[in-house]
């Protein structure tokens, strides 16, 4: 399978076509291989325009969703980001590309494994991981330019805003 081609496409049919304009956010996309972050029996949808199952009844999010809420973050290279749930990996490894250090937290211990695993066999050497409840976030590599929440949530948890630079 050319996974190449199909990252080609999946950026100009799913994110271009949608408004996605960043010119690095789209270069990060047609480089991460998506393909890596999804289990083998799924690597042949992995740019589908869906979410796809990770296990322990979580998915990684679809291609564009993780494409717009990376370009509202509106990144330069310097920034110190929060990401609330690890996942597979997949947006670590985005924000990693874009971003000066990133700091991911994930409340499943084994999902947070693989992808540390993975990150660090990829060699994404500026993440670092840690298994906890995502609404506290992590304080102490406070404060951060940067927060982003791939759960959903009820309401904004005050630890997050309190670990957000003014």
């Amino acid at each position: 399978m050319d996974y190449q081609k199909l990252r080609q496409g999946m950026v100009k049919d799913q994110l271009i076509a949608r408004g996605i304009s960043d010119e690095r956010v789209l270069a990060v996309f047609y480089k991460v291989e998506r393909e890596k972050f999804v289990p083998s029996d799924l690597r042949k949808d992995a740019y589908g325009d869906f979410p796809l199952s990770i296990g322990e009844g979580q998915t990684i999010s679809q291609p564009y969703m993780v494409a717009l809420m990376t370009q509202s973050l509106e990144l330069k290279g310097c920034e110190r980001v929060l990401e609330i749930g690890t996942g597979s990996g997949y947006q670590t490894a985005i924000l990693t590309e874009l971003s000066e250090e990133v700091y991911s937290v994930e409340r499943i211990k084994s999902l947070a494994q693989k992808a540390e695993s993975l990150l660090k066999k990829l060699e994404y050497s500026k993440v670092k991981t840690f298994v906890s409840d995502g609404t506290m976030g992590w304080e102490e590599f406070s404060p951060y330019d940067r927060i982003l929440v791939t759960a959903g949530a009820k309401q904004v948890p005050r630890p997050l805003v309190n670990q957000l630079k003014d």
